[in-house]
């Protein structure tokens, strides 16, 4: 195939084969390329976009030409599988004789070694597979050839340690390939431009180029029979089970999505339990299942045997199922942009409509979902931005750097200063990664195992020993959880992995239920859990941390316009079902707005209560309920209780509150906001948590070797005891004020909460008093029950409180 003469024969008649045509912005890209610019490609899921991003590298293949051609990055495991096989049929359709080779987390140690032989024409990959083949000497000899570098769903990266470990990654693709050019895919990103300044790095030029946009979804709900107007988180539940199952009837292939794997198993063993037809026809997939458990799905799913599929957002990116033309979201979508990318899986393919049914699974979600519409009529999506001088990122990948190539400080600092993330990297600063990789700096300099690099003679930086190396090869990455313990049958074979925390509150006999089977543990043998079919003593589902996924701001303020304009949303499904709702919540209180604060107060048996609703998301309020805290702790003793949900905040106190409005207005003021939320920091403790994945990150601890991990517990204690060493004698450290910077640009949102604060000073203030809780402040003192109390317990409490609320407003 001759290079730079657009498409060859053999391509068009492939296209006729097939029954396809090059659309305008395919044969645009592949110009583009052979043109050697970079760019960014935004087009709508099922537009053909992954042939475009092909075409370029393929028509510019010289004949005869070996080696490795194209690097194919994607962020999820789950996509892999799939895309060899379009790309593999590209390959055969246009004559290429290319071989394609996948390379990440699920490849097995054969398939490792095999590339280590010799490399494929394209080779898709995660960022930290990339990342770990720059540690390898033999890998960086035989980048010569390389063509091309395509990142898919280049979004799901942006704004991500993960997105600034790939912009390292490609900064030193530069300096080995110079002339691979660089494209990024994506569907949904609200700022092209700023995605695409990211992606290239300050020294790159390149465009965005526009593909086609496909219609929003087709949206409907399923509107419970019954609302209560006193509604709590998770209550609905399976409620809405036979309208699930009627919808998955209905049609040919269906995914039914679920924000967390907890949620996943409880809904794919309630459909096989409401109706065994569907066994063998449902399945399960989530990140903790076993690799070849999530295989055998995939396969069956893109085949069309499979009914429906369970999944959490291990599916949700760019995997090509076109026998799906329906998609169920479990609970609120708490993003425009997540939403319009699991819809998006059906009807994925050029012409295809996507439908979407969403299922509530407590009464307010009903309002995210009229936002939703809102949302995607008006084409808003959440901003995202790329991060800066991650440092702890950074040390990782200099450490990386020089296992894969020795080099000297001046050419180390000029590499990092092509990306985005470093651009402005001072040399202090990079003086100081180097300072702590060559001693631990200051506070650890005594300790031999913080010594990773040295100068040699010629000014080039080296891996002091091998076991420095081993550890970090098996610590390049950016993706931190808790601790998992692998799920192994008694008699031999895996299952997956569950957390640590988890299984530690088992005892030998207990069962659970893990993808869709009844276990039964038999005992744990260090990180192993040994496990048998069966019904144990007393049965749980595995919960896994960090699931909770906050309300988007772009959705917070679709929220308050659809109650400000609910009066004029007669056609909205959604407020029509919440009308007695919110006429209830109207009557014993009133409702917020765009351009009101409401702040209710309540005496009762527990205390003195404060609700306000900004509707900034929970992040947001997982600021604000701290921050209001702490300054009225300054000017009155009391014992103070903090409650959040997406929606508003719960302040419990011992002692009366505040009751002017003047008084309140100071506590949620802009001003001095800063050092409050330092303190706030320090009296929470939050720092030191995100102080755990800074160090895991950067290296300063270990999280073990294979087969024999160190426990969470042993995790967080090493964290701990660094984090008081370095505070009490390196007190500069870059990566202690990394944690503290994090937590208030990603834990608490500062910026964005800033914002809110400066908006609620400017609105108007509605303060209610309560004779008893309204219908926004239910969940909100339900969520404080459930975090109190045992599982029952709280049940009943909640359900008593709920019976009573009802039979006094019965008539309201």
């Amino acid at each position: 195939m001759a290079r730079g003469t657009g498409p060859s024969r053999a391509l068009e008649a492939w296209l006729d084969r097939q029954g396809w045509y090059l659309a305008p912005f395919q044969r645009a890209l592949a110009e583009a390329f052979q043109a050697g610019e970079d760019g960014l490609c935004l087009a709508s899921t099922g537009s053909g976009k992954t042939l475009a991003a092909f075409l370029g590298p393929a028509l510019s293949a010289k004949t005869g030409e070996a080696g490795l051609q194209l690097l194919w990055v994607t962020p999820l495991r789950a996509l892999a599988s799939d895309l060899a096989r379009q790309l593999e049929g590209f390959c055969d359709g246009l004559g290429l004789p290319w071989r394609v080779a996948v390379r990440n987390g699920d490849s097995s140690a054969a398939e490792r070694r095999k590339l280590r032989t010799a490399l494929p024409e394209v080779l898709i990959i995660t960022p930290e597979s990339l990342a770990l083949l720059l540690a390898d000497a033999a890998f960086l000899q035989r980048l010569s050839t390389l063509r091309g570098v395509v990142v898919d769903e280049w979004h799901e990266l942006l704004g991500t340690k993960r997105g600034v470990l790939l912009e390292l990654t490609l900064a030193r693709l530069d300096s080995l390939a110079p002339r691979a050019r660089r494209w990024g895919l994506s569907a949904t990103v609200a700022d092209p431009q700023h995605a695409l300044e990211v992606l290239l790095g300050p020294e790159r030029q390149g465009r965005c180029l526009p593909g086609p946009q496909r219609p929003p979804p087709r949206v409907r709900t399923l509107i419970p029979e019954e609302i209560e107007r006193f509604p709590w988180a998770g209550h609905l539940g399976l409620r809405s089970l036979p309208g699930v199952l009627e919808a998955v009837h209905a049609a040919p292939s269906t995914l039914i999505f679920c924000n967390t794997r907890f949620q996943a198993e409880r809904w794919f063993e309630a459909l096989l339990r409401a109706d065994l037809s569907l066994v063998g026809q449902v399945a399960l997939h989530h990140g903790s299942l076993a690799q070849a458990q999530r295989r055998q799905v995939e396969a069956a799913l893109g085949a069309g045997q499979l009914r429906a599929v369970v999944a959490t957002a291990s599916l949700d990116l760019g995997v090509d199922f076109a026998p799906v033309t329906q998609v169920i979201q479990i609970g609120g979508p708490k993003g425009v942009a997540r939403l319009l990318q699991r819809a998006g899986r059906s009807g994925h393919h050029p012409g295809g409509e996507s439908n979407l049914l969403c299922v509530p699974t407590h009464a307010f979600e009903l309002l995210e979902f009229a936002a939703l519409r809102r949302a995607l009529a008006a084409g808003t999506l959440e901003p995202r931005e790329g991060l800066r001088n991650c440092l702890d990122v950074l040390t990782q990948h200099v450490l990386t750097r020089i296992l894969g190539e020795p080099g000297d400080a001046p050419t180390l600092l000029k590499e990092a200063r092509r990306t985005y993330a470093f651009a402005t990297l001072s040399a202090n600063a990079f003086s100081w990664v180097l300072d702590h990789l060559q001693r631990g700096g200051p506070a650890l300099k005594a300790y031999d195992a913080y010594a990773k690099i040295h100068e040699a003679e010629d000014g080039r930086l080296a891996i002091t020993s091998p076991r420095t190396a081993r550890r970090h090869r098996l610590s390049i990455g950016t993706i931190v959880s808790d601790a998992t313990v692998a799920l192994r049958w008694r008699r031999g074979g895996g299952l997956g992995q569950v957390e640590e925390r988890f299984i530690r509150q088992l005892r030998p006999g207990d069962g659970f239920t893990f993808g869709g089977r009844k276990l039964v543990l038999c005992r744990v043998e260090g990180m192993t859990a040994f496990v048998r079919p069966g019904t144990g003593r007393r049965t749980f589902t595995p919960r896994w941390a960090g699931s909770r996924m906050p309300l988007s701001s772009t959705l917070a303020e679709a929220v308050l316009a659809c109650l400000e304009d609910r009066a004029a949303s007669p056609d909205c499904p959604e407020m029509q079902a919440l009308a007695p709702l919110l006429a209830l919540q109207d009557h014993l209180s009133s409702l917020p707005g765009p351009d009101r604060l409401l702040v209710e107060r309540l005496e009762s048996r527990e205390g003195h209560h404060l609700f306000i609703y900004p509707f900034a998301g929970r992040r947001v309020h997982e600021g604000l309920g701290p921050l209001l805290a702490w300054r009225l702790g300054q000017a009155m003793e009391s014992t103070l209780t903090t409650t959040v949900n997406d929606y508003g905040i719960e302040l419990l106190s011992s002692a009366p509150l505040p009751e002017d409005e003047a008084s309140l207005r100071a506590c949620l003021s802009p001003e001095g906001l800063g050092e409050a939320l330092l303190a706030c920091c320090e009296g929470t403790g939050l720092a030191q948590q995100r102080f755990r994945t800074i160090a895991r990150i950067s290296g300063l601890i270990f999280q073990g070797f294979p087969g024999g991990p160190k426990s969470q517990r042993a995790l967080q204690l090493s964290a701990q005891l660094l984090y008081d060493v370095l505070k009490r004698y390196d007190a500069d450290n870059a990566l202690v004020q990394q944690a503290t910077r994090e937590v208030l640009e990603e834990e608490l949102e500062a910026e964005r909460l800033t914002r809110r604060l400066r908006e609620l000073s400017e609105q108007r203030w509605d303060l209610r008093q309560l004779a008893s809780l309204s219908p926004f402040a239910f969940p909100l003192w339900a969520a404080r029950v459930h975090t109190r109390y045992s599982t029952e317990s709280a049940a009943a409490r909640i359900t008593r409180m709920l019976g009573q609320l009802e039979r006094r407003h019965g008539a309201a």
